[in-house]
């Protein structure tokens, strides 16, 4: 009898060991990176909210640029506990450096192959694509009596020197997708080759991805390079702006979430990965992006293609992660001169 008895307390140690334990994964707290947009956060955690209030978030937002390089800095002492919402191309940086875990959120096989990374075991997940968009101040435009730049090519006409803004590379996501299209799609040498020409027309170079647009909005600058959620947010509110998508194709990377690898890997963080591509999130990002990485029948928000995805040049994201350094290194030797400083 005493023998059945000490079974049947370990058996009942365990199954309230196993309780406890999936009552622990929805409590606790998990350090994000993220280089989504302000604005954004605030309504996406919302919503996360709703389905984990006792998962305290601690999120730590920055641009893509240096959400990138705090990763890679703190390689040896992590402290993120999941980056959510940053460049596909940074998270394959930080893949080769051994940072990201393999993990597949519940539901991985709803995203589309393109999307996400090709192993059995994903080490990121893309949930949204942002693109390329020349944001331009139509009151601005209307009193220098100039027409709207609508391709690459316009931007580099000389009636837009001193005109124009755009991000650094170097410091954002979209300054570095919109460099690396035009190195794809032109052919290094020529690339480079039009970059000086845009150089030659640029007013400054900016350390956020948004503030192009935001400057164009606010009438400092009449044409922002930025991305085109940006612009068409900025409309919505009532700035005389119009958003154009280059004739040549956008650049364009993913908005991708991936668990950082720790000694330690909270079951918490896996239970946000779960919820980041899960229809409530999809339908979130599907207010402000064109393209989400999963099947769907809701339309592009006003103002993006109705086609968003032929607008999308043939990007490598491989190319574009493994020559990095070296095209930033060569545009920060020829252009880094006007960057604004940073603060």
């Amino acid at each position: 009898m005493k023998r059945f008895s000490f079974l049947v307390l370990v058996v009942l140690s365990m199954i309230l060991v196993n309780c406890t334990g999936k009552q622990d994964a929805t409590k606790g707290e998990i350090t994000v990176y993220t280089a989504l947009e302000d604005d954004q956060v605030k309504v996406y955690l919302d919503r996360f909210y709703q389905s984990y209030p006792d998962i305290k978030v601690n999120l730590v937002r920055n641009s893509t640029g240096i959400v990138t390089a705090k990763l890679l800095a703190e390689k040896d002492n992590p402290v993120a506990d999941v980056v959510w919402g940053t460049a596909a191309t940074s998270l394959l940086l930080a893949d080769e450096a051994g940072l990201l875990a393999p993990y597949a959120p519940k539901g991985i096989e709803r995203v589309k192959a393109q999307y996400k990374d090709s192993r059995k075991v994903p080490h990121w997940v893309g949930i949204d694509a942002w693109m390329t968009g020349i944001v331009v101040n139509t009151v601005e435009m209307e009193k220098a009596g100039l027409s709207a730049p609508k391709s690459y090519n316009d931007l580099i006409n000389p009636v837009f020197q001193n005109k124009l803004v755009m991000p650094n590379p170097a410091s954002s996501g979209t300054g570095y997708l919109t460099v690396s299209a035009i190195l794809q799609l032109m052919g290094e040498e020529k690339g480079w080759e039009y970059l000086d020409k845009l150089h030659a027309n640029m007013a400054t170079y900016t350390h956020s991805g948004s503030k192009p647009a935001k400057l164009a909005g606010a009438g400092e600058y009449p044409v922002g390079i930025s991305f085109g959620y940006r612009g068409i947010k900025q409309k919505q509110s009532g700035q005389p702006v119009e958003t154009y998508f280059p004739i040549e194709g956008s650049g364009w990377d993913l908005e991708a979430n991936a668990l950082i690898m720790k000694k330690e890997i909270k079951e918490q963080a896996k239970l946000f990965l779960d919820w980041a591509i899960s229809d409530g999130a999809m339908e979130e990002y599907a207010k402000s992006f064109a393209i989400i990485t999963v099947e769907s029948s809701i339309k592009p928000p006003a103002g993006f293609p109705q086609n968003p995805e032929k607008q999308l040049i043939k990007n490598d994201f491989n190319w574009a992660a493994k020559n990095r350094e070296r095209i930033l290194n060569e545009w920060s030797r020829r252009y880094d001169s006007k960057s604004e400083p940073k603060k």
